[in-house]
């Protein structure tokens, strides 16, 4: 009775909008107490989060995003997948998809990419004249493209609360993600070729002057994935490099940015949402401390097994359970809380850890996108001041062809496993 009256309570809080931490820490502290261990457990686990050598990545990839989406390098994108792209059926659609899963990658958020991508991806869509309905969809199930290309920031916050390798996440993603982005290509040439759109010739010249435009952003994912795959440097040497050369090329190459009036002001903004995923990784690795203790993984393992006889109904119904997380909690919440509650779980019945791994971030990234609450629903209603069911109903053709690279995923795990078996690194 005293926790179905603690859990209403808490449920209220978030109701109104309590921050996740407190309802999380709430949770630990009260958990704790009944149990008669000294909540110092919670303060402990926040020292030993501090003190995390990956944990330098998280601020510093958050803050080369943010440059990056305040300058204006997401034009300077679109004009060079334009010109590499735009040739193709559906030209426009490919160059769409293509610069929102590079710009995802970089800010770690689809709902950032929506936001800054889509006031200039929707109009030159339905200047090309692409349906409202298709642009909608398109732009609303792209933003969460990315998240499985390095150095994507969800990918770091699993690694870390996994206890598995960055670097592993970075190359095991790498396909899946290729995969999503080319189903969705597929579709959108065929929708294309349909409606016979406009396309852009392909001039050699239209290259060479994109690349000139991007002569200093193109090399920075090649760097980092070239840099982290042959080992040259760690997770966060690669996040220092990306933060301070984006700082360099956006302040004083390009000079969309200063240093003085812009920069400090990109700095608090970035850190806020640092500061929010520290908070809640805090708490909730104190709350994941007291779970272990009271052998909640096992309960739940004891349970599958009562019901759950085969590997492939265990991933069945972790993925439905995955893409209604996805739909209701942000990812980096979702990571936190659920991951180690899953993991011991999922390596009862087999599952490598690292793929598991792929299909936690693809059924988040979906779940984005999935209604009735997904949160790319909602921020590209806002964005593009359309009704949210008339979201809904754009983005079930791309929800679909999502849902069907996610069970070549699920089921196919050398799809994620074979790059690195190719590098050595099993």
């Amino acid at each position: 009775m005293e926790y179905l009256i603690l859990g209403l309570l808490l449920f209220a809080l978030a109701t109104f909008g309590t921050p996740l931490f407190i309802i999380i820490g709430a949770i630990a502290l009260y958990s704790f107490h009944q149990q008669q261990i000294d909540s110092s457990a919670i303060i402990i686990e926040m020292y030993r989060l501090a003190n995390a050598p990956a944990l330098l990545a998280i601020p510093l990839f958050t803050f080369a995003g943010y440059i990056l989406s305040e300058s204006n390098a997401p034009k300077r994108l679109v004009n060079f997948s334009r010109a590499l792209f735009g040739w193709m059926p559906g030209g426009m659609a490919v160059v769409a998809l293509v610069s929102c899963a590079i710009f995802t990658a970089f800010t770690g958020a689809s709902g950032v990419t929506i936001i800054a991508l889509g006031g200039l991806l929707l109009p030159s869509l339905m200047a090309e004249e692409y349906p409202e309905k298709f642009s909608l969809g398109l732009l609303t199930a792209s933003g969460n493209l990315g998240l499985l290309f390095p150095p994507s920031l969800p990918i770091i916050l699993y690694g870390m609360v996994a206890q598995i390798s960055i670097d592993k996440l970075f190359i095991a993603g790498f396909l899946p993600g290729l995969l999503m982005v080319v189903l969705l290509i597929f579709y959108s040439t065929y929708v294309g070729r349909h409606m016979q759109t406009p396309t852009t010739p392909f001039r050699w010249a239209n290259v060479v002057r994109a690349v000139r435009e991007t002569l200093w952003e193109i090399p920075l994912p090649f760097l980092i994935v070239i840099g982290i795959y042959a080992g040259l440097f760690t997770v966060t040497e690669a996040a220092a490099i990306t933060a301070v050369y984006a700082l360099v090329v956006e302040v004083f190459i390009y000079r969309d940015l200063h240093l003085f009036r812009d920069i400090p002001r990109i700095m608090r903004e970035s850190m806020l949402l640092v500061g929010g995923i520290l908070i809640i990784l805090g708490t909730a690795l104190g709350l994941t401390n007291y779970l272990i203790d009271a052998q909640i993984p096992m309960k739940i393992l004891q349970f599958m097994q009562k019901y759950v006889h085969s590997k492939f109904l265990f991933l069945v119904m972790l993925n439905l359970f995955l893409l209604v997380v996805g739909c209701m909690i942000d990812i980096f919440s979702a990571i936190i809380v659920v991951v180690p509650l899953i993991v011991p779980v999922a390596l009862n019945f087999g599952v490598d850890p690292v793929h598991l791994g792929v299909i936690f971030l693809a059924n988040l990234g979906i779940g984005y996108s999935t209604p009735p609450v997904g949160m790319n629903l909602f921020i590209a209603s806002f964005r593009f001041q359309k009704p949210i069911v008339r979201l809904y109903v754009a983005a079930l053709p791309f929800l679909a062809i999502l849902l069907f690279s996610l069970v070549i995923i699920t089921y196919f795990p050398d799809l994620s496993l074979i790059l690195l078996k190719i590098f050595g690194r099993m």
